[in-house]
């Protein structure tokens, strides 16, 4: 049903669009949840603020790039979706929303997270991904119970080393950033179960053999002439992974040299020099 709904709003124009697609939100829904994703809102409909005991609010897919103080009555909202509209910056009333344990706000125009975010002390999952950070936001160090992170898609070329202070942090996906280095600070993080740095420029992977938590490893698409050395068990997905051995430094580093001339010279290359048989 509300697929099909969606695809009747997709005609009507946007004002029009936002009327229809709020209009029979006049009561407090009895699962608590309200889900306005994909409904082409370009402003916040304000009555949802009188949903007070409201615990989820899904505005994903808009064109929101504002939020109402009055958002800030909605106290007991513990899962907050605004990814996939026009932030430039974070509304200063979603610092406020105390009980907030997941946020949402990715494919967004982020640059920086406010220092208020510090106030959301029970937030676990944190998606920020697909923003235009250039670095991770100091705040995010601050927050002491964040589980899982998603900061991958952005520009990130190293990662604090307040991270670790992150002690319950048990996934971090940094997919498709331009980290050059693996991040020293993960190395110190023993804690940590998910690894993805999955499509950035690490070219050397040091060991991850100590970190006795560590279940995954994500490390495909980087230009890297080793895979990182893991503990028995741990699941690692990338060159010379599970299937195909990991050849000796030498011709490591071989491969390496080759794969970079070839890309030049767009003509293949051999990876070792003949042999006389």
């Amino acid at each position: 049903m509300g697929n099909t709904i969606r695809a009747l709003v997709a005609f009507i124009p946007a004002d029009r669009c936002q009327n229809y697609v709020v209009r029979d939100l006049r009561e407090m829904p009895l699962d608590k949840m309200v889900d306005l994703s994909g409904s082409q809102l370009r402003r916040f409909p304000l009555h949802v603020c009188s949903f007070r005991e409201l615990v989820k609010l899904y505005l994903s897919d808009n064109h929101l790039n504002s939020l109402p103080p009055e958002l800030g009555q909605l106290q007991n909202l513990q899962i907050l979706a605004l990814d996939f509209n026009n932030f430039k910056a974070l509304p200063q009333v979603v610092c406020t929303l105390k009980q907030l344990c997941i946020l949402y706000l990715g494919n967004n125009k982020l640059c920086d997270l406010p220092s208020e975010l510090s106030l959301l002390q029970n937030l676990r999952t944190l998606w920020i991904e697909a923003n235009c950070l250039t670095q991770l936001p100091d705040v995010v160090c601050e927050l002491s119970l964040l589980k899982t992170l998603h900061a991958g898609s952005n520009a990130l070329r190293l990662l604090p080393g307040q991270l670790r202070r992150l002690q319950e942090l048990r996934t971090i996906w940094l997919s498709g950033n331009r980290l050059t280095d693996f991040p020293a600070v993960l190395l110190h993080m023993p804690f940590l179960e998910v690894i993805d740095v999955d499509w950035n420029s690490i070219r050397y992977f040091p060991s991850l053999a100590h970190l006795s938590s560590l279940k995954l490893v994500i490390y495909d698409h980087n230009p890297c002439r080793n895979a990182p050395k893991v503990a028995k068990g741990v699941r690692r997905v990338g060159r010379w992974a599970e299937e195909t051995p990991e050849p000796d430094p030498r011709k490591a580093r071989r491969y390496a040299l080759v794969r970079e001339e070839s890309q030049e010279l767009q003509a293949p290359v051999p990876l070792l020099p003949p042999t006389n048989s």
